[in-house]
């Protein structure tokens, strides 16, 4: 499993990498693991407005539908299209090319350090 040190994380297991007031969101390695394949992915729309904790995006897999939580208060800025015809992206590179949207943010959330989540997700 990996967690790389330079991203925050959330004990729902979203993943987020803060560049300035943007952030980009994603689910774990450890998220995808237990999700399994997954088949397709809701995103949300652009431009609109989400508070911290507030669901914006589902992925569902072969076994479930999970729901995704917004890391910040903020505007979504962006989301990752490839996603819409190779929900797969997620289980192959959760941290690269699999990231799920960016928002421009007011507020973050509660979040942990690689280590802190490291103890969540055992």
């Amino acid at each position: 499993m990996t967690i790389p040190a330079d991203l925050k994380y959330l004990k729902s297991h979203e993943w987020i990498r803060v560049e300035g007031d943007t952030a980009t969101v994603g689910i774990t390695d450890f998220a995808q693991d237990q999700l399994g394949d997954v088949v397709y992915v809701e995103l949300p729309e652009v431009g609109r407005s989400v508070d911290v904790g507030e669901a914006v995006a589902v992925v569902e897999s072969v076994k479930t539908a999970s729901d995704i939580y917004a890391p910040a208060s903020g505007t979504i800025t962006e989301v990752n299209d490839a996603l819409s015809g190779s929900p797969e992206l997620i289980n192959e590179a959760p941290y690269e090319r699999g990231w799920l949207f960016r928002i421009r943010f007011e507020a973050l959330g509660d979040v942990m350090d690689a280590a802190e989540y490291e103890q969540v997700a055992q």
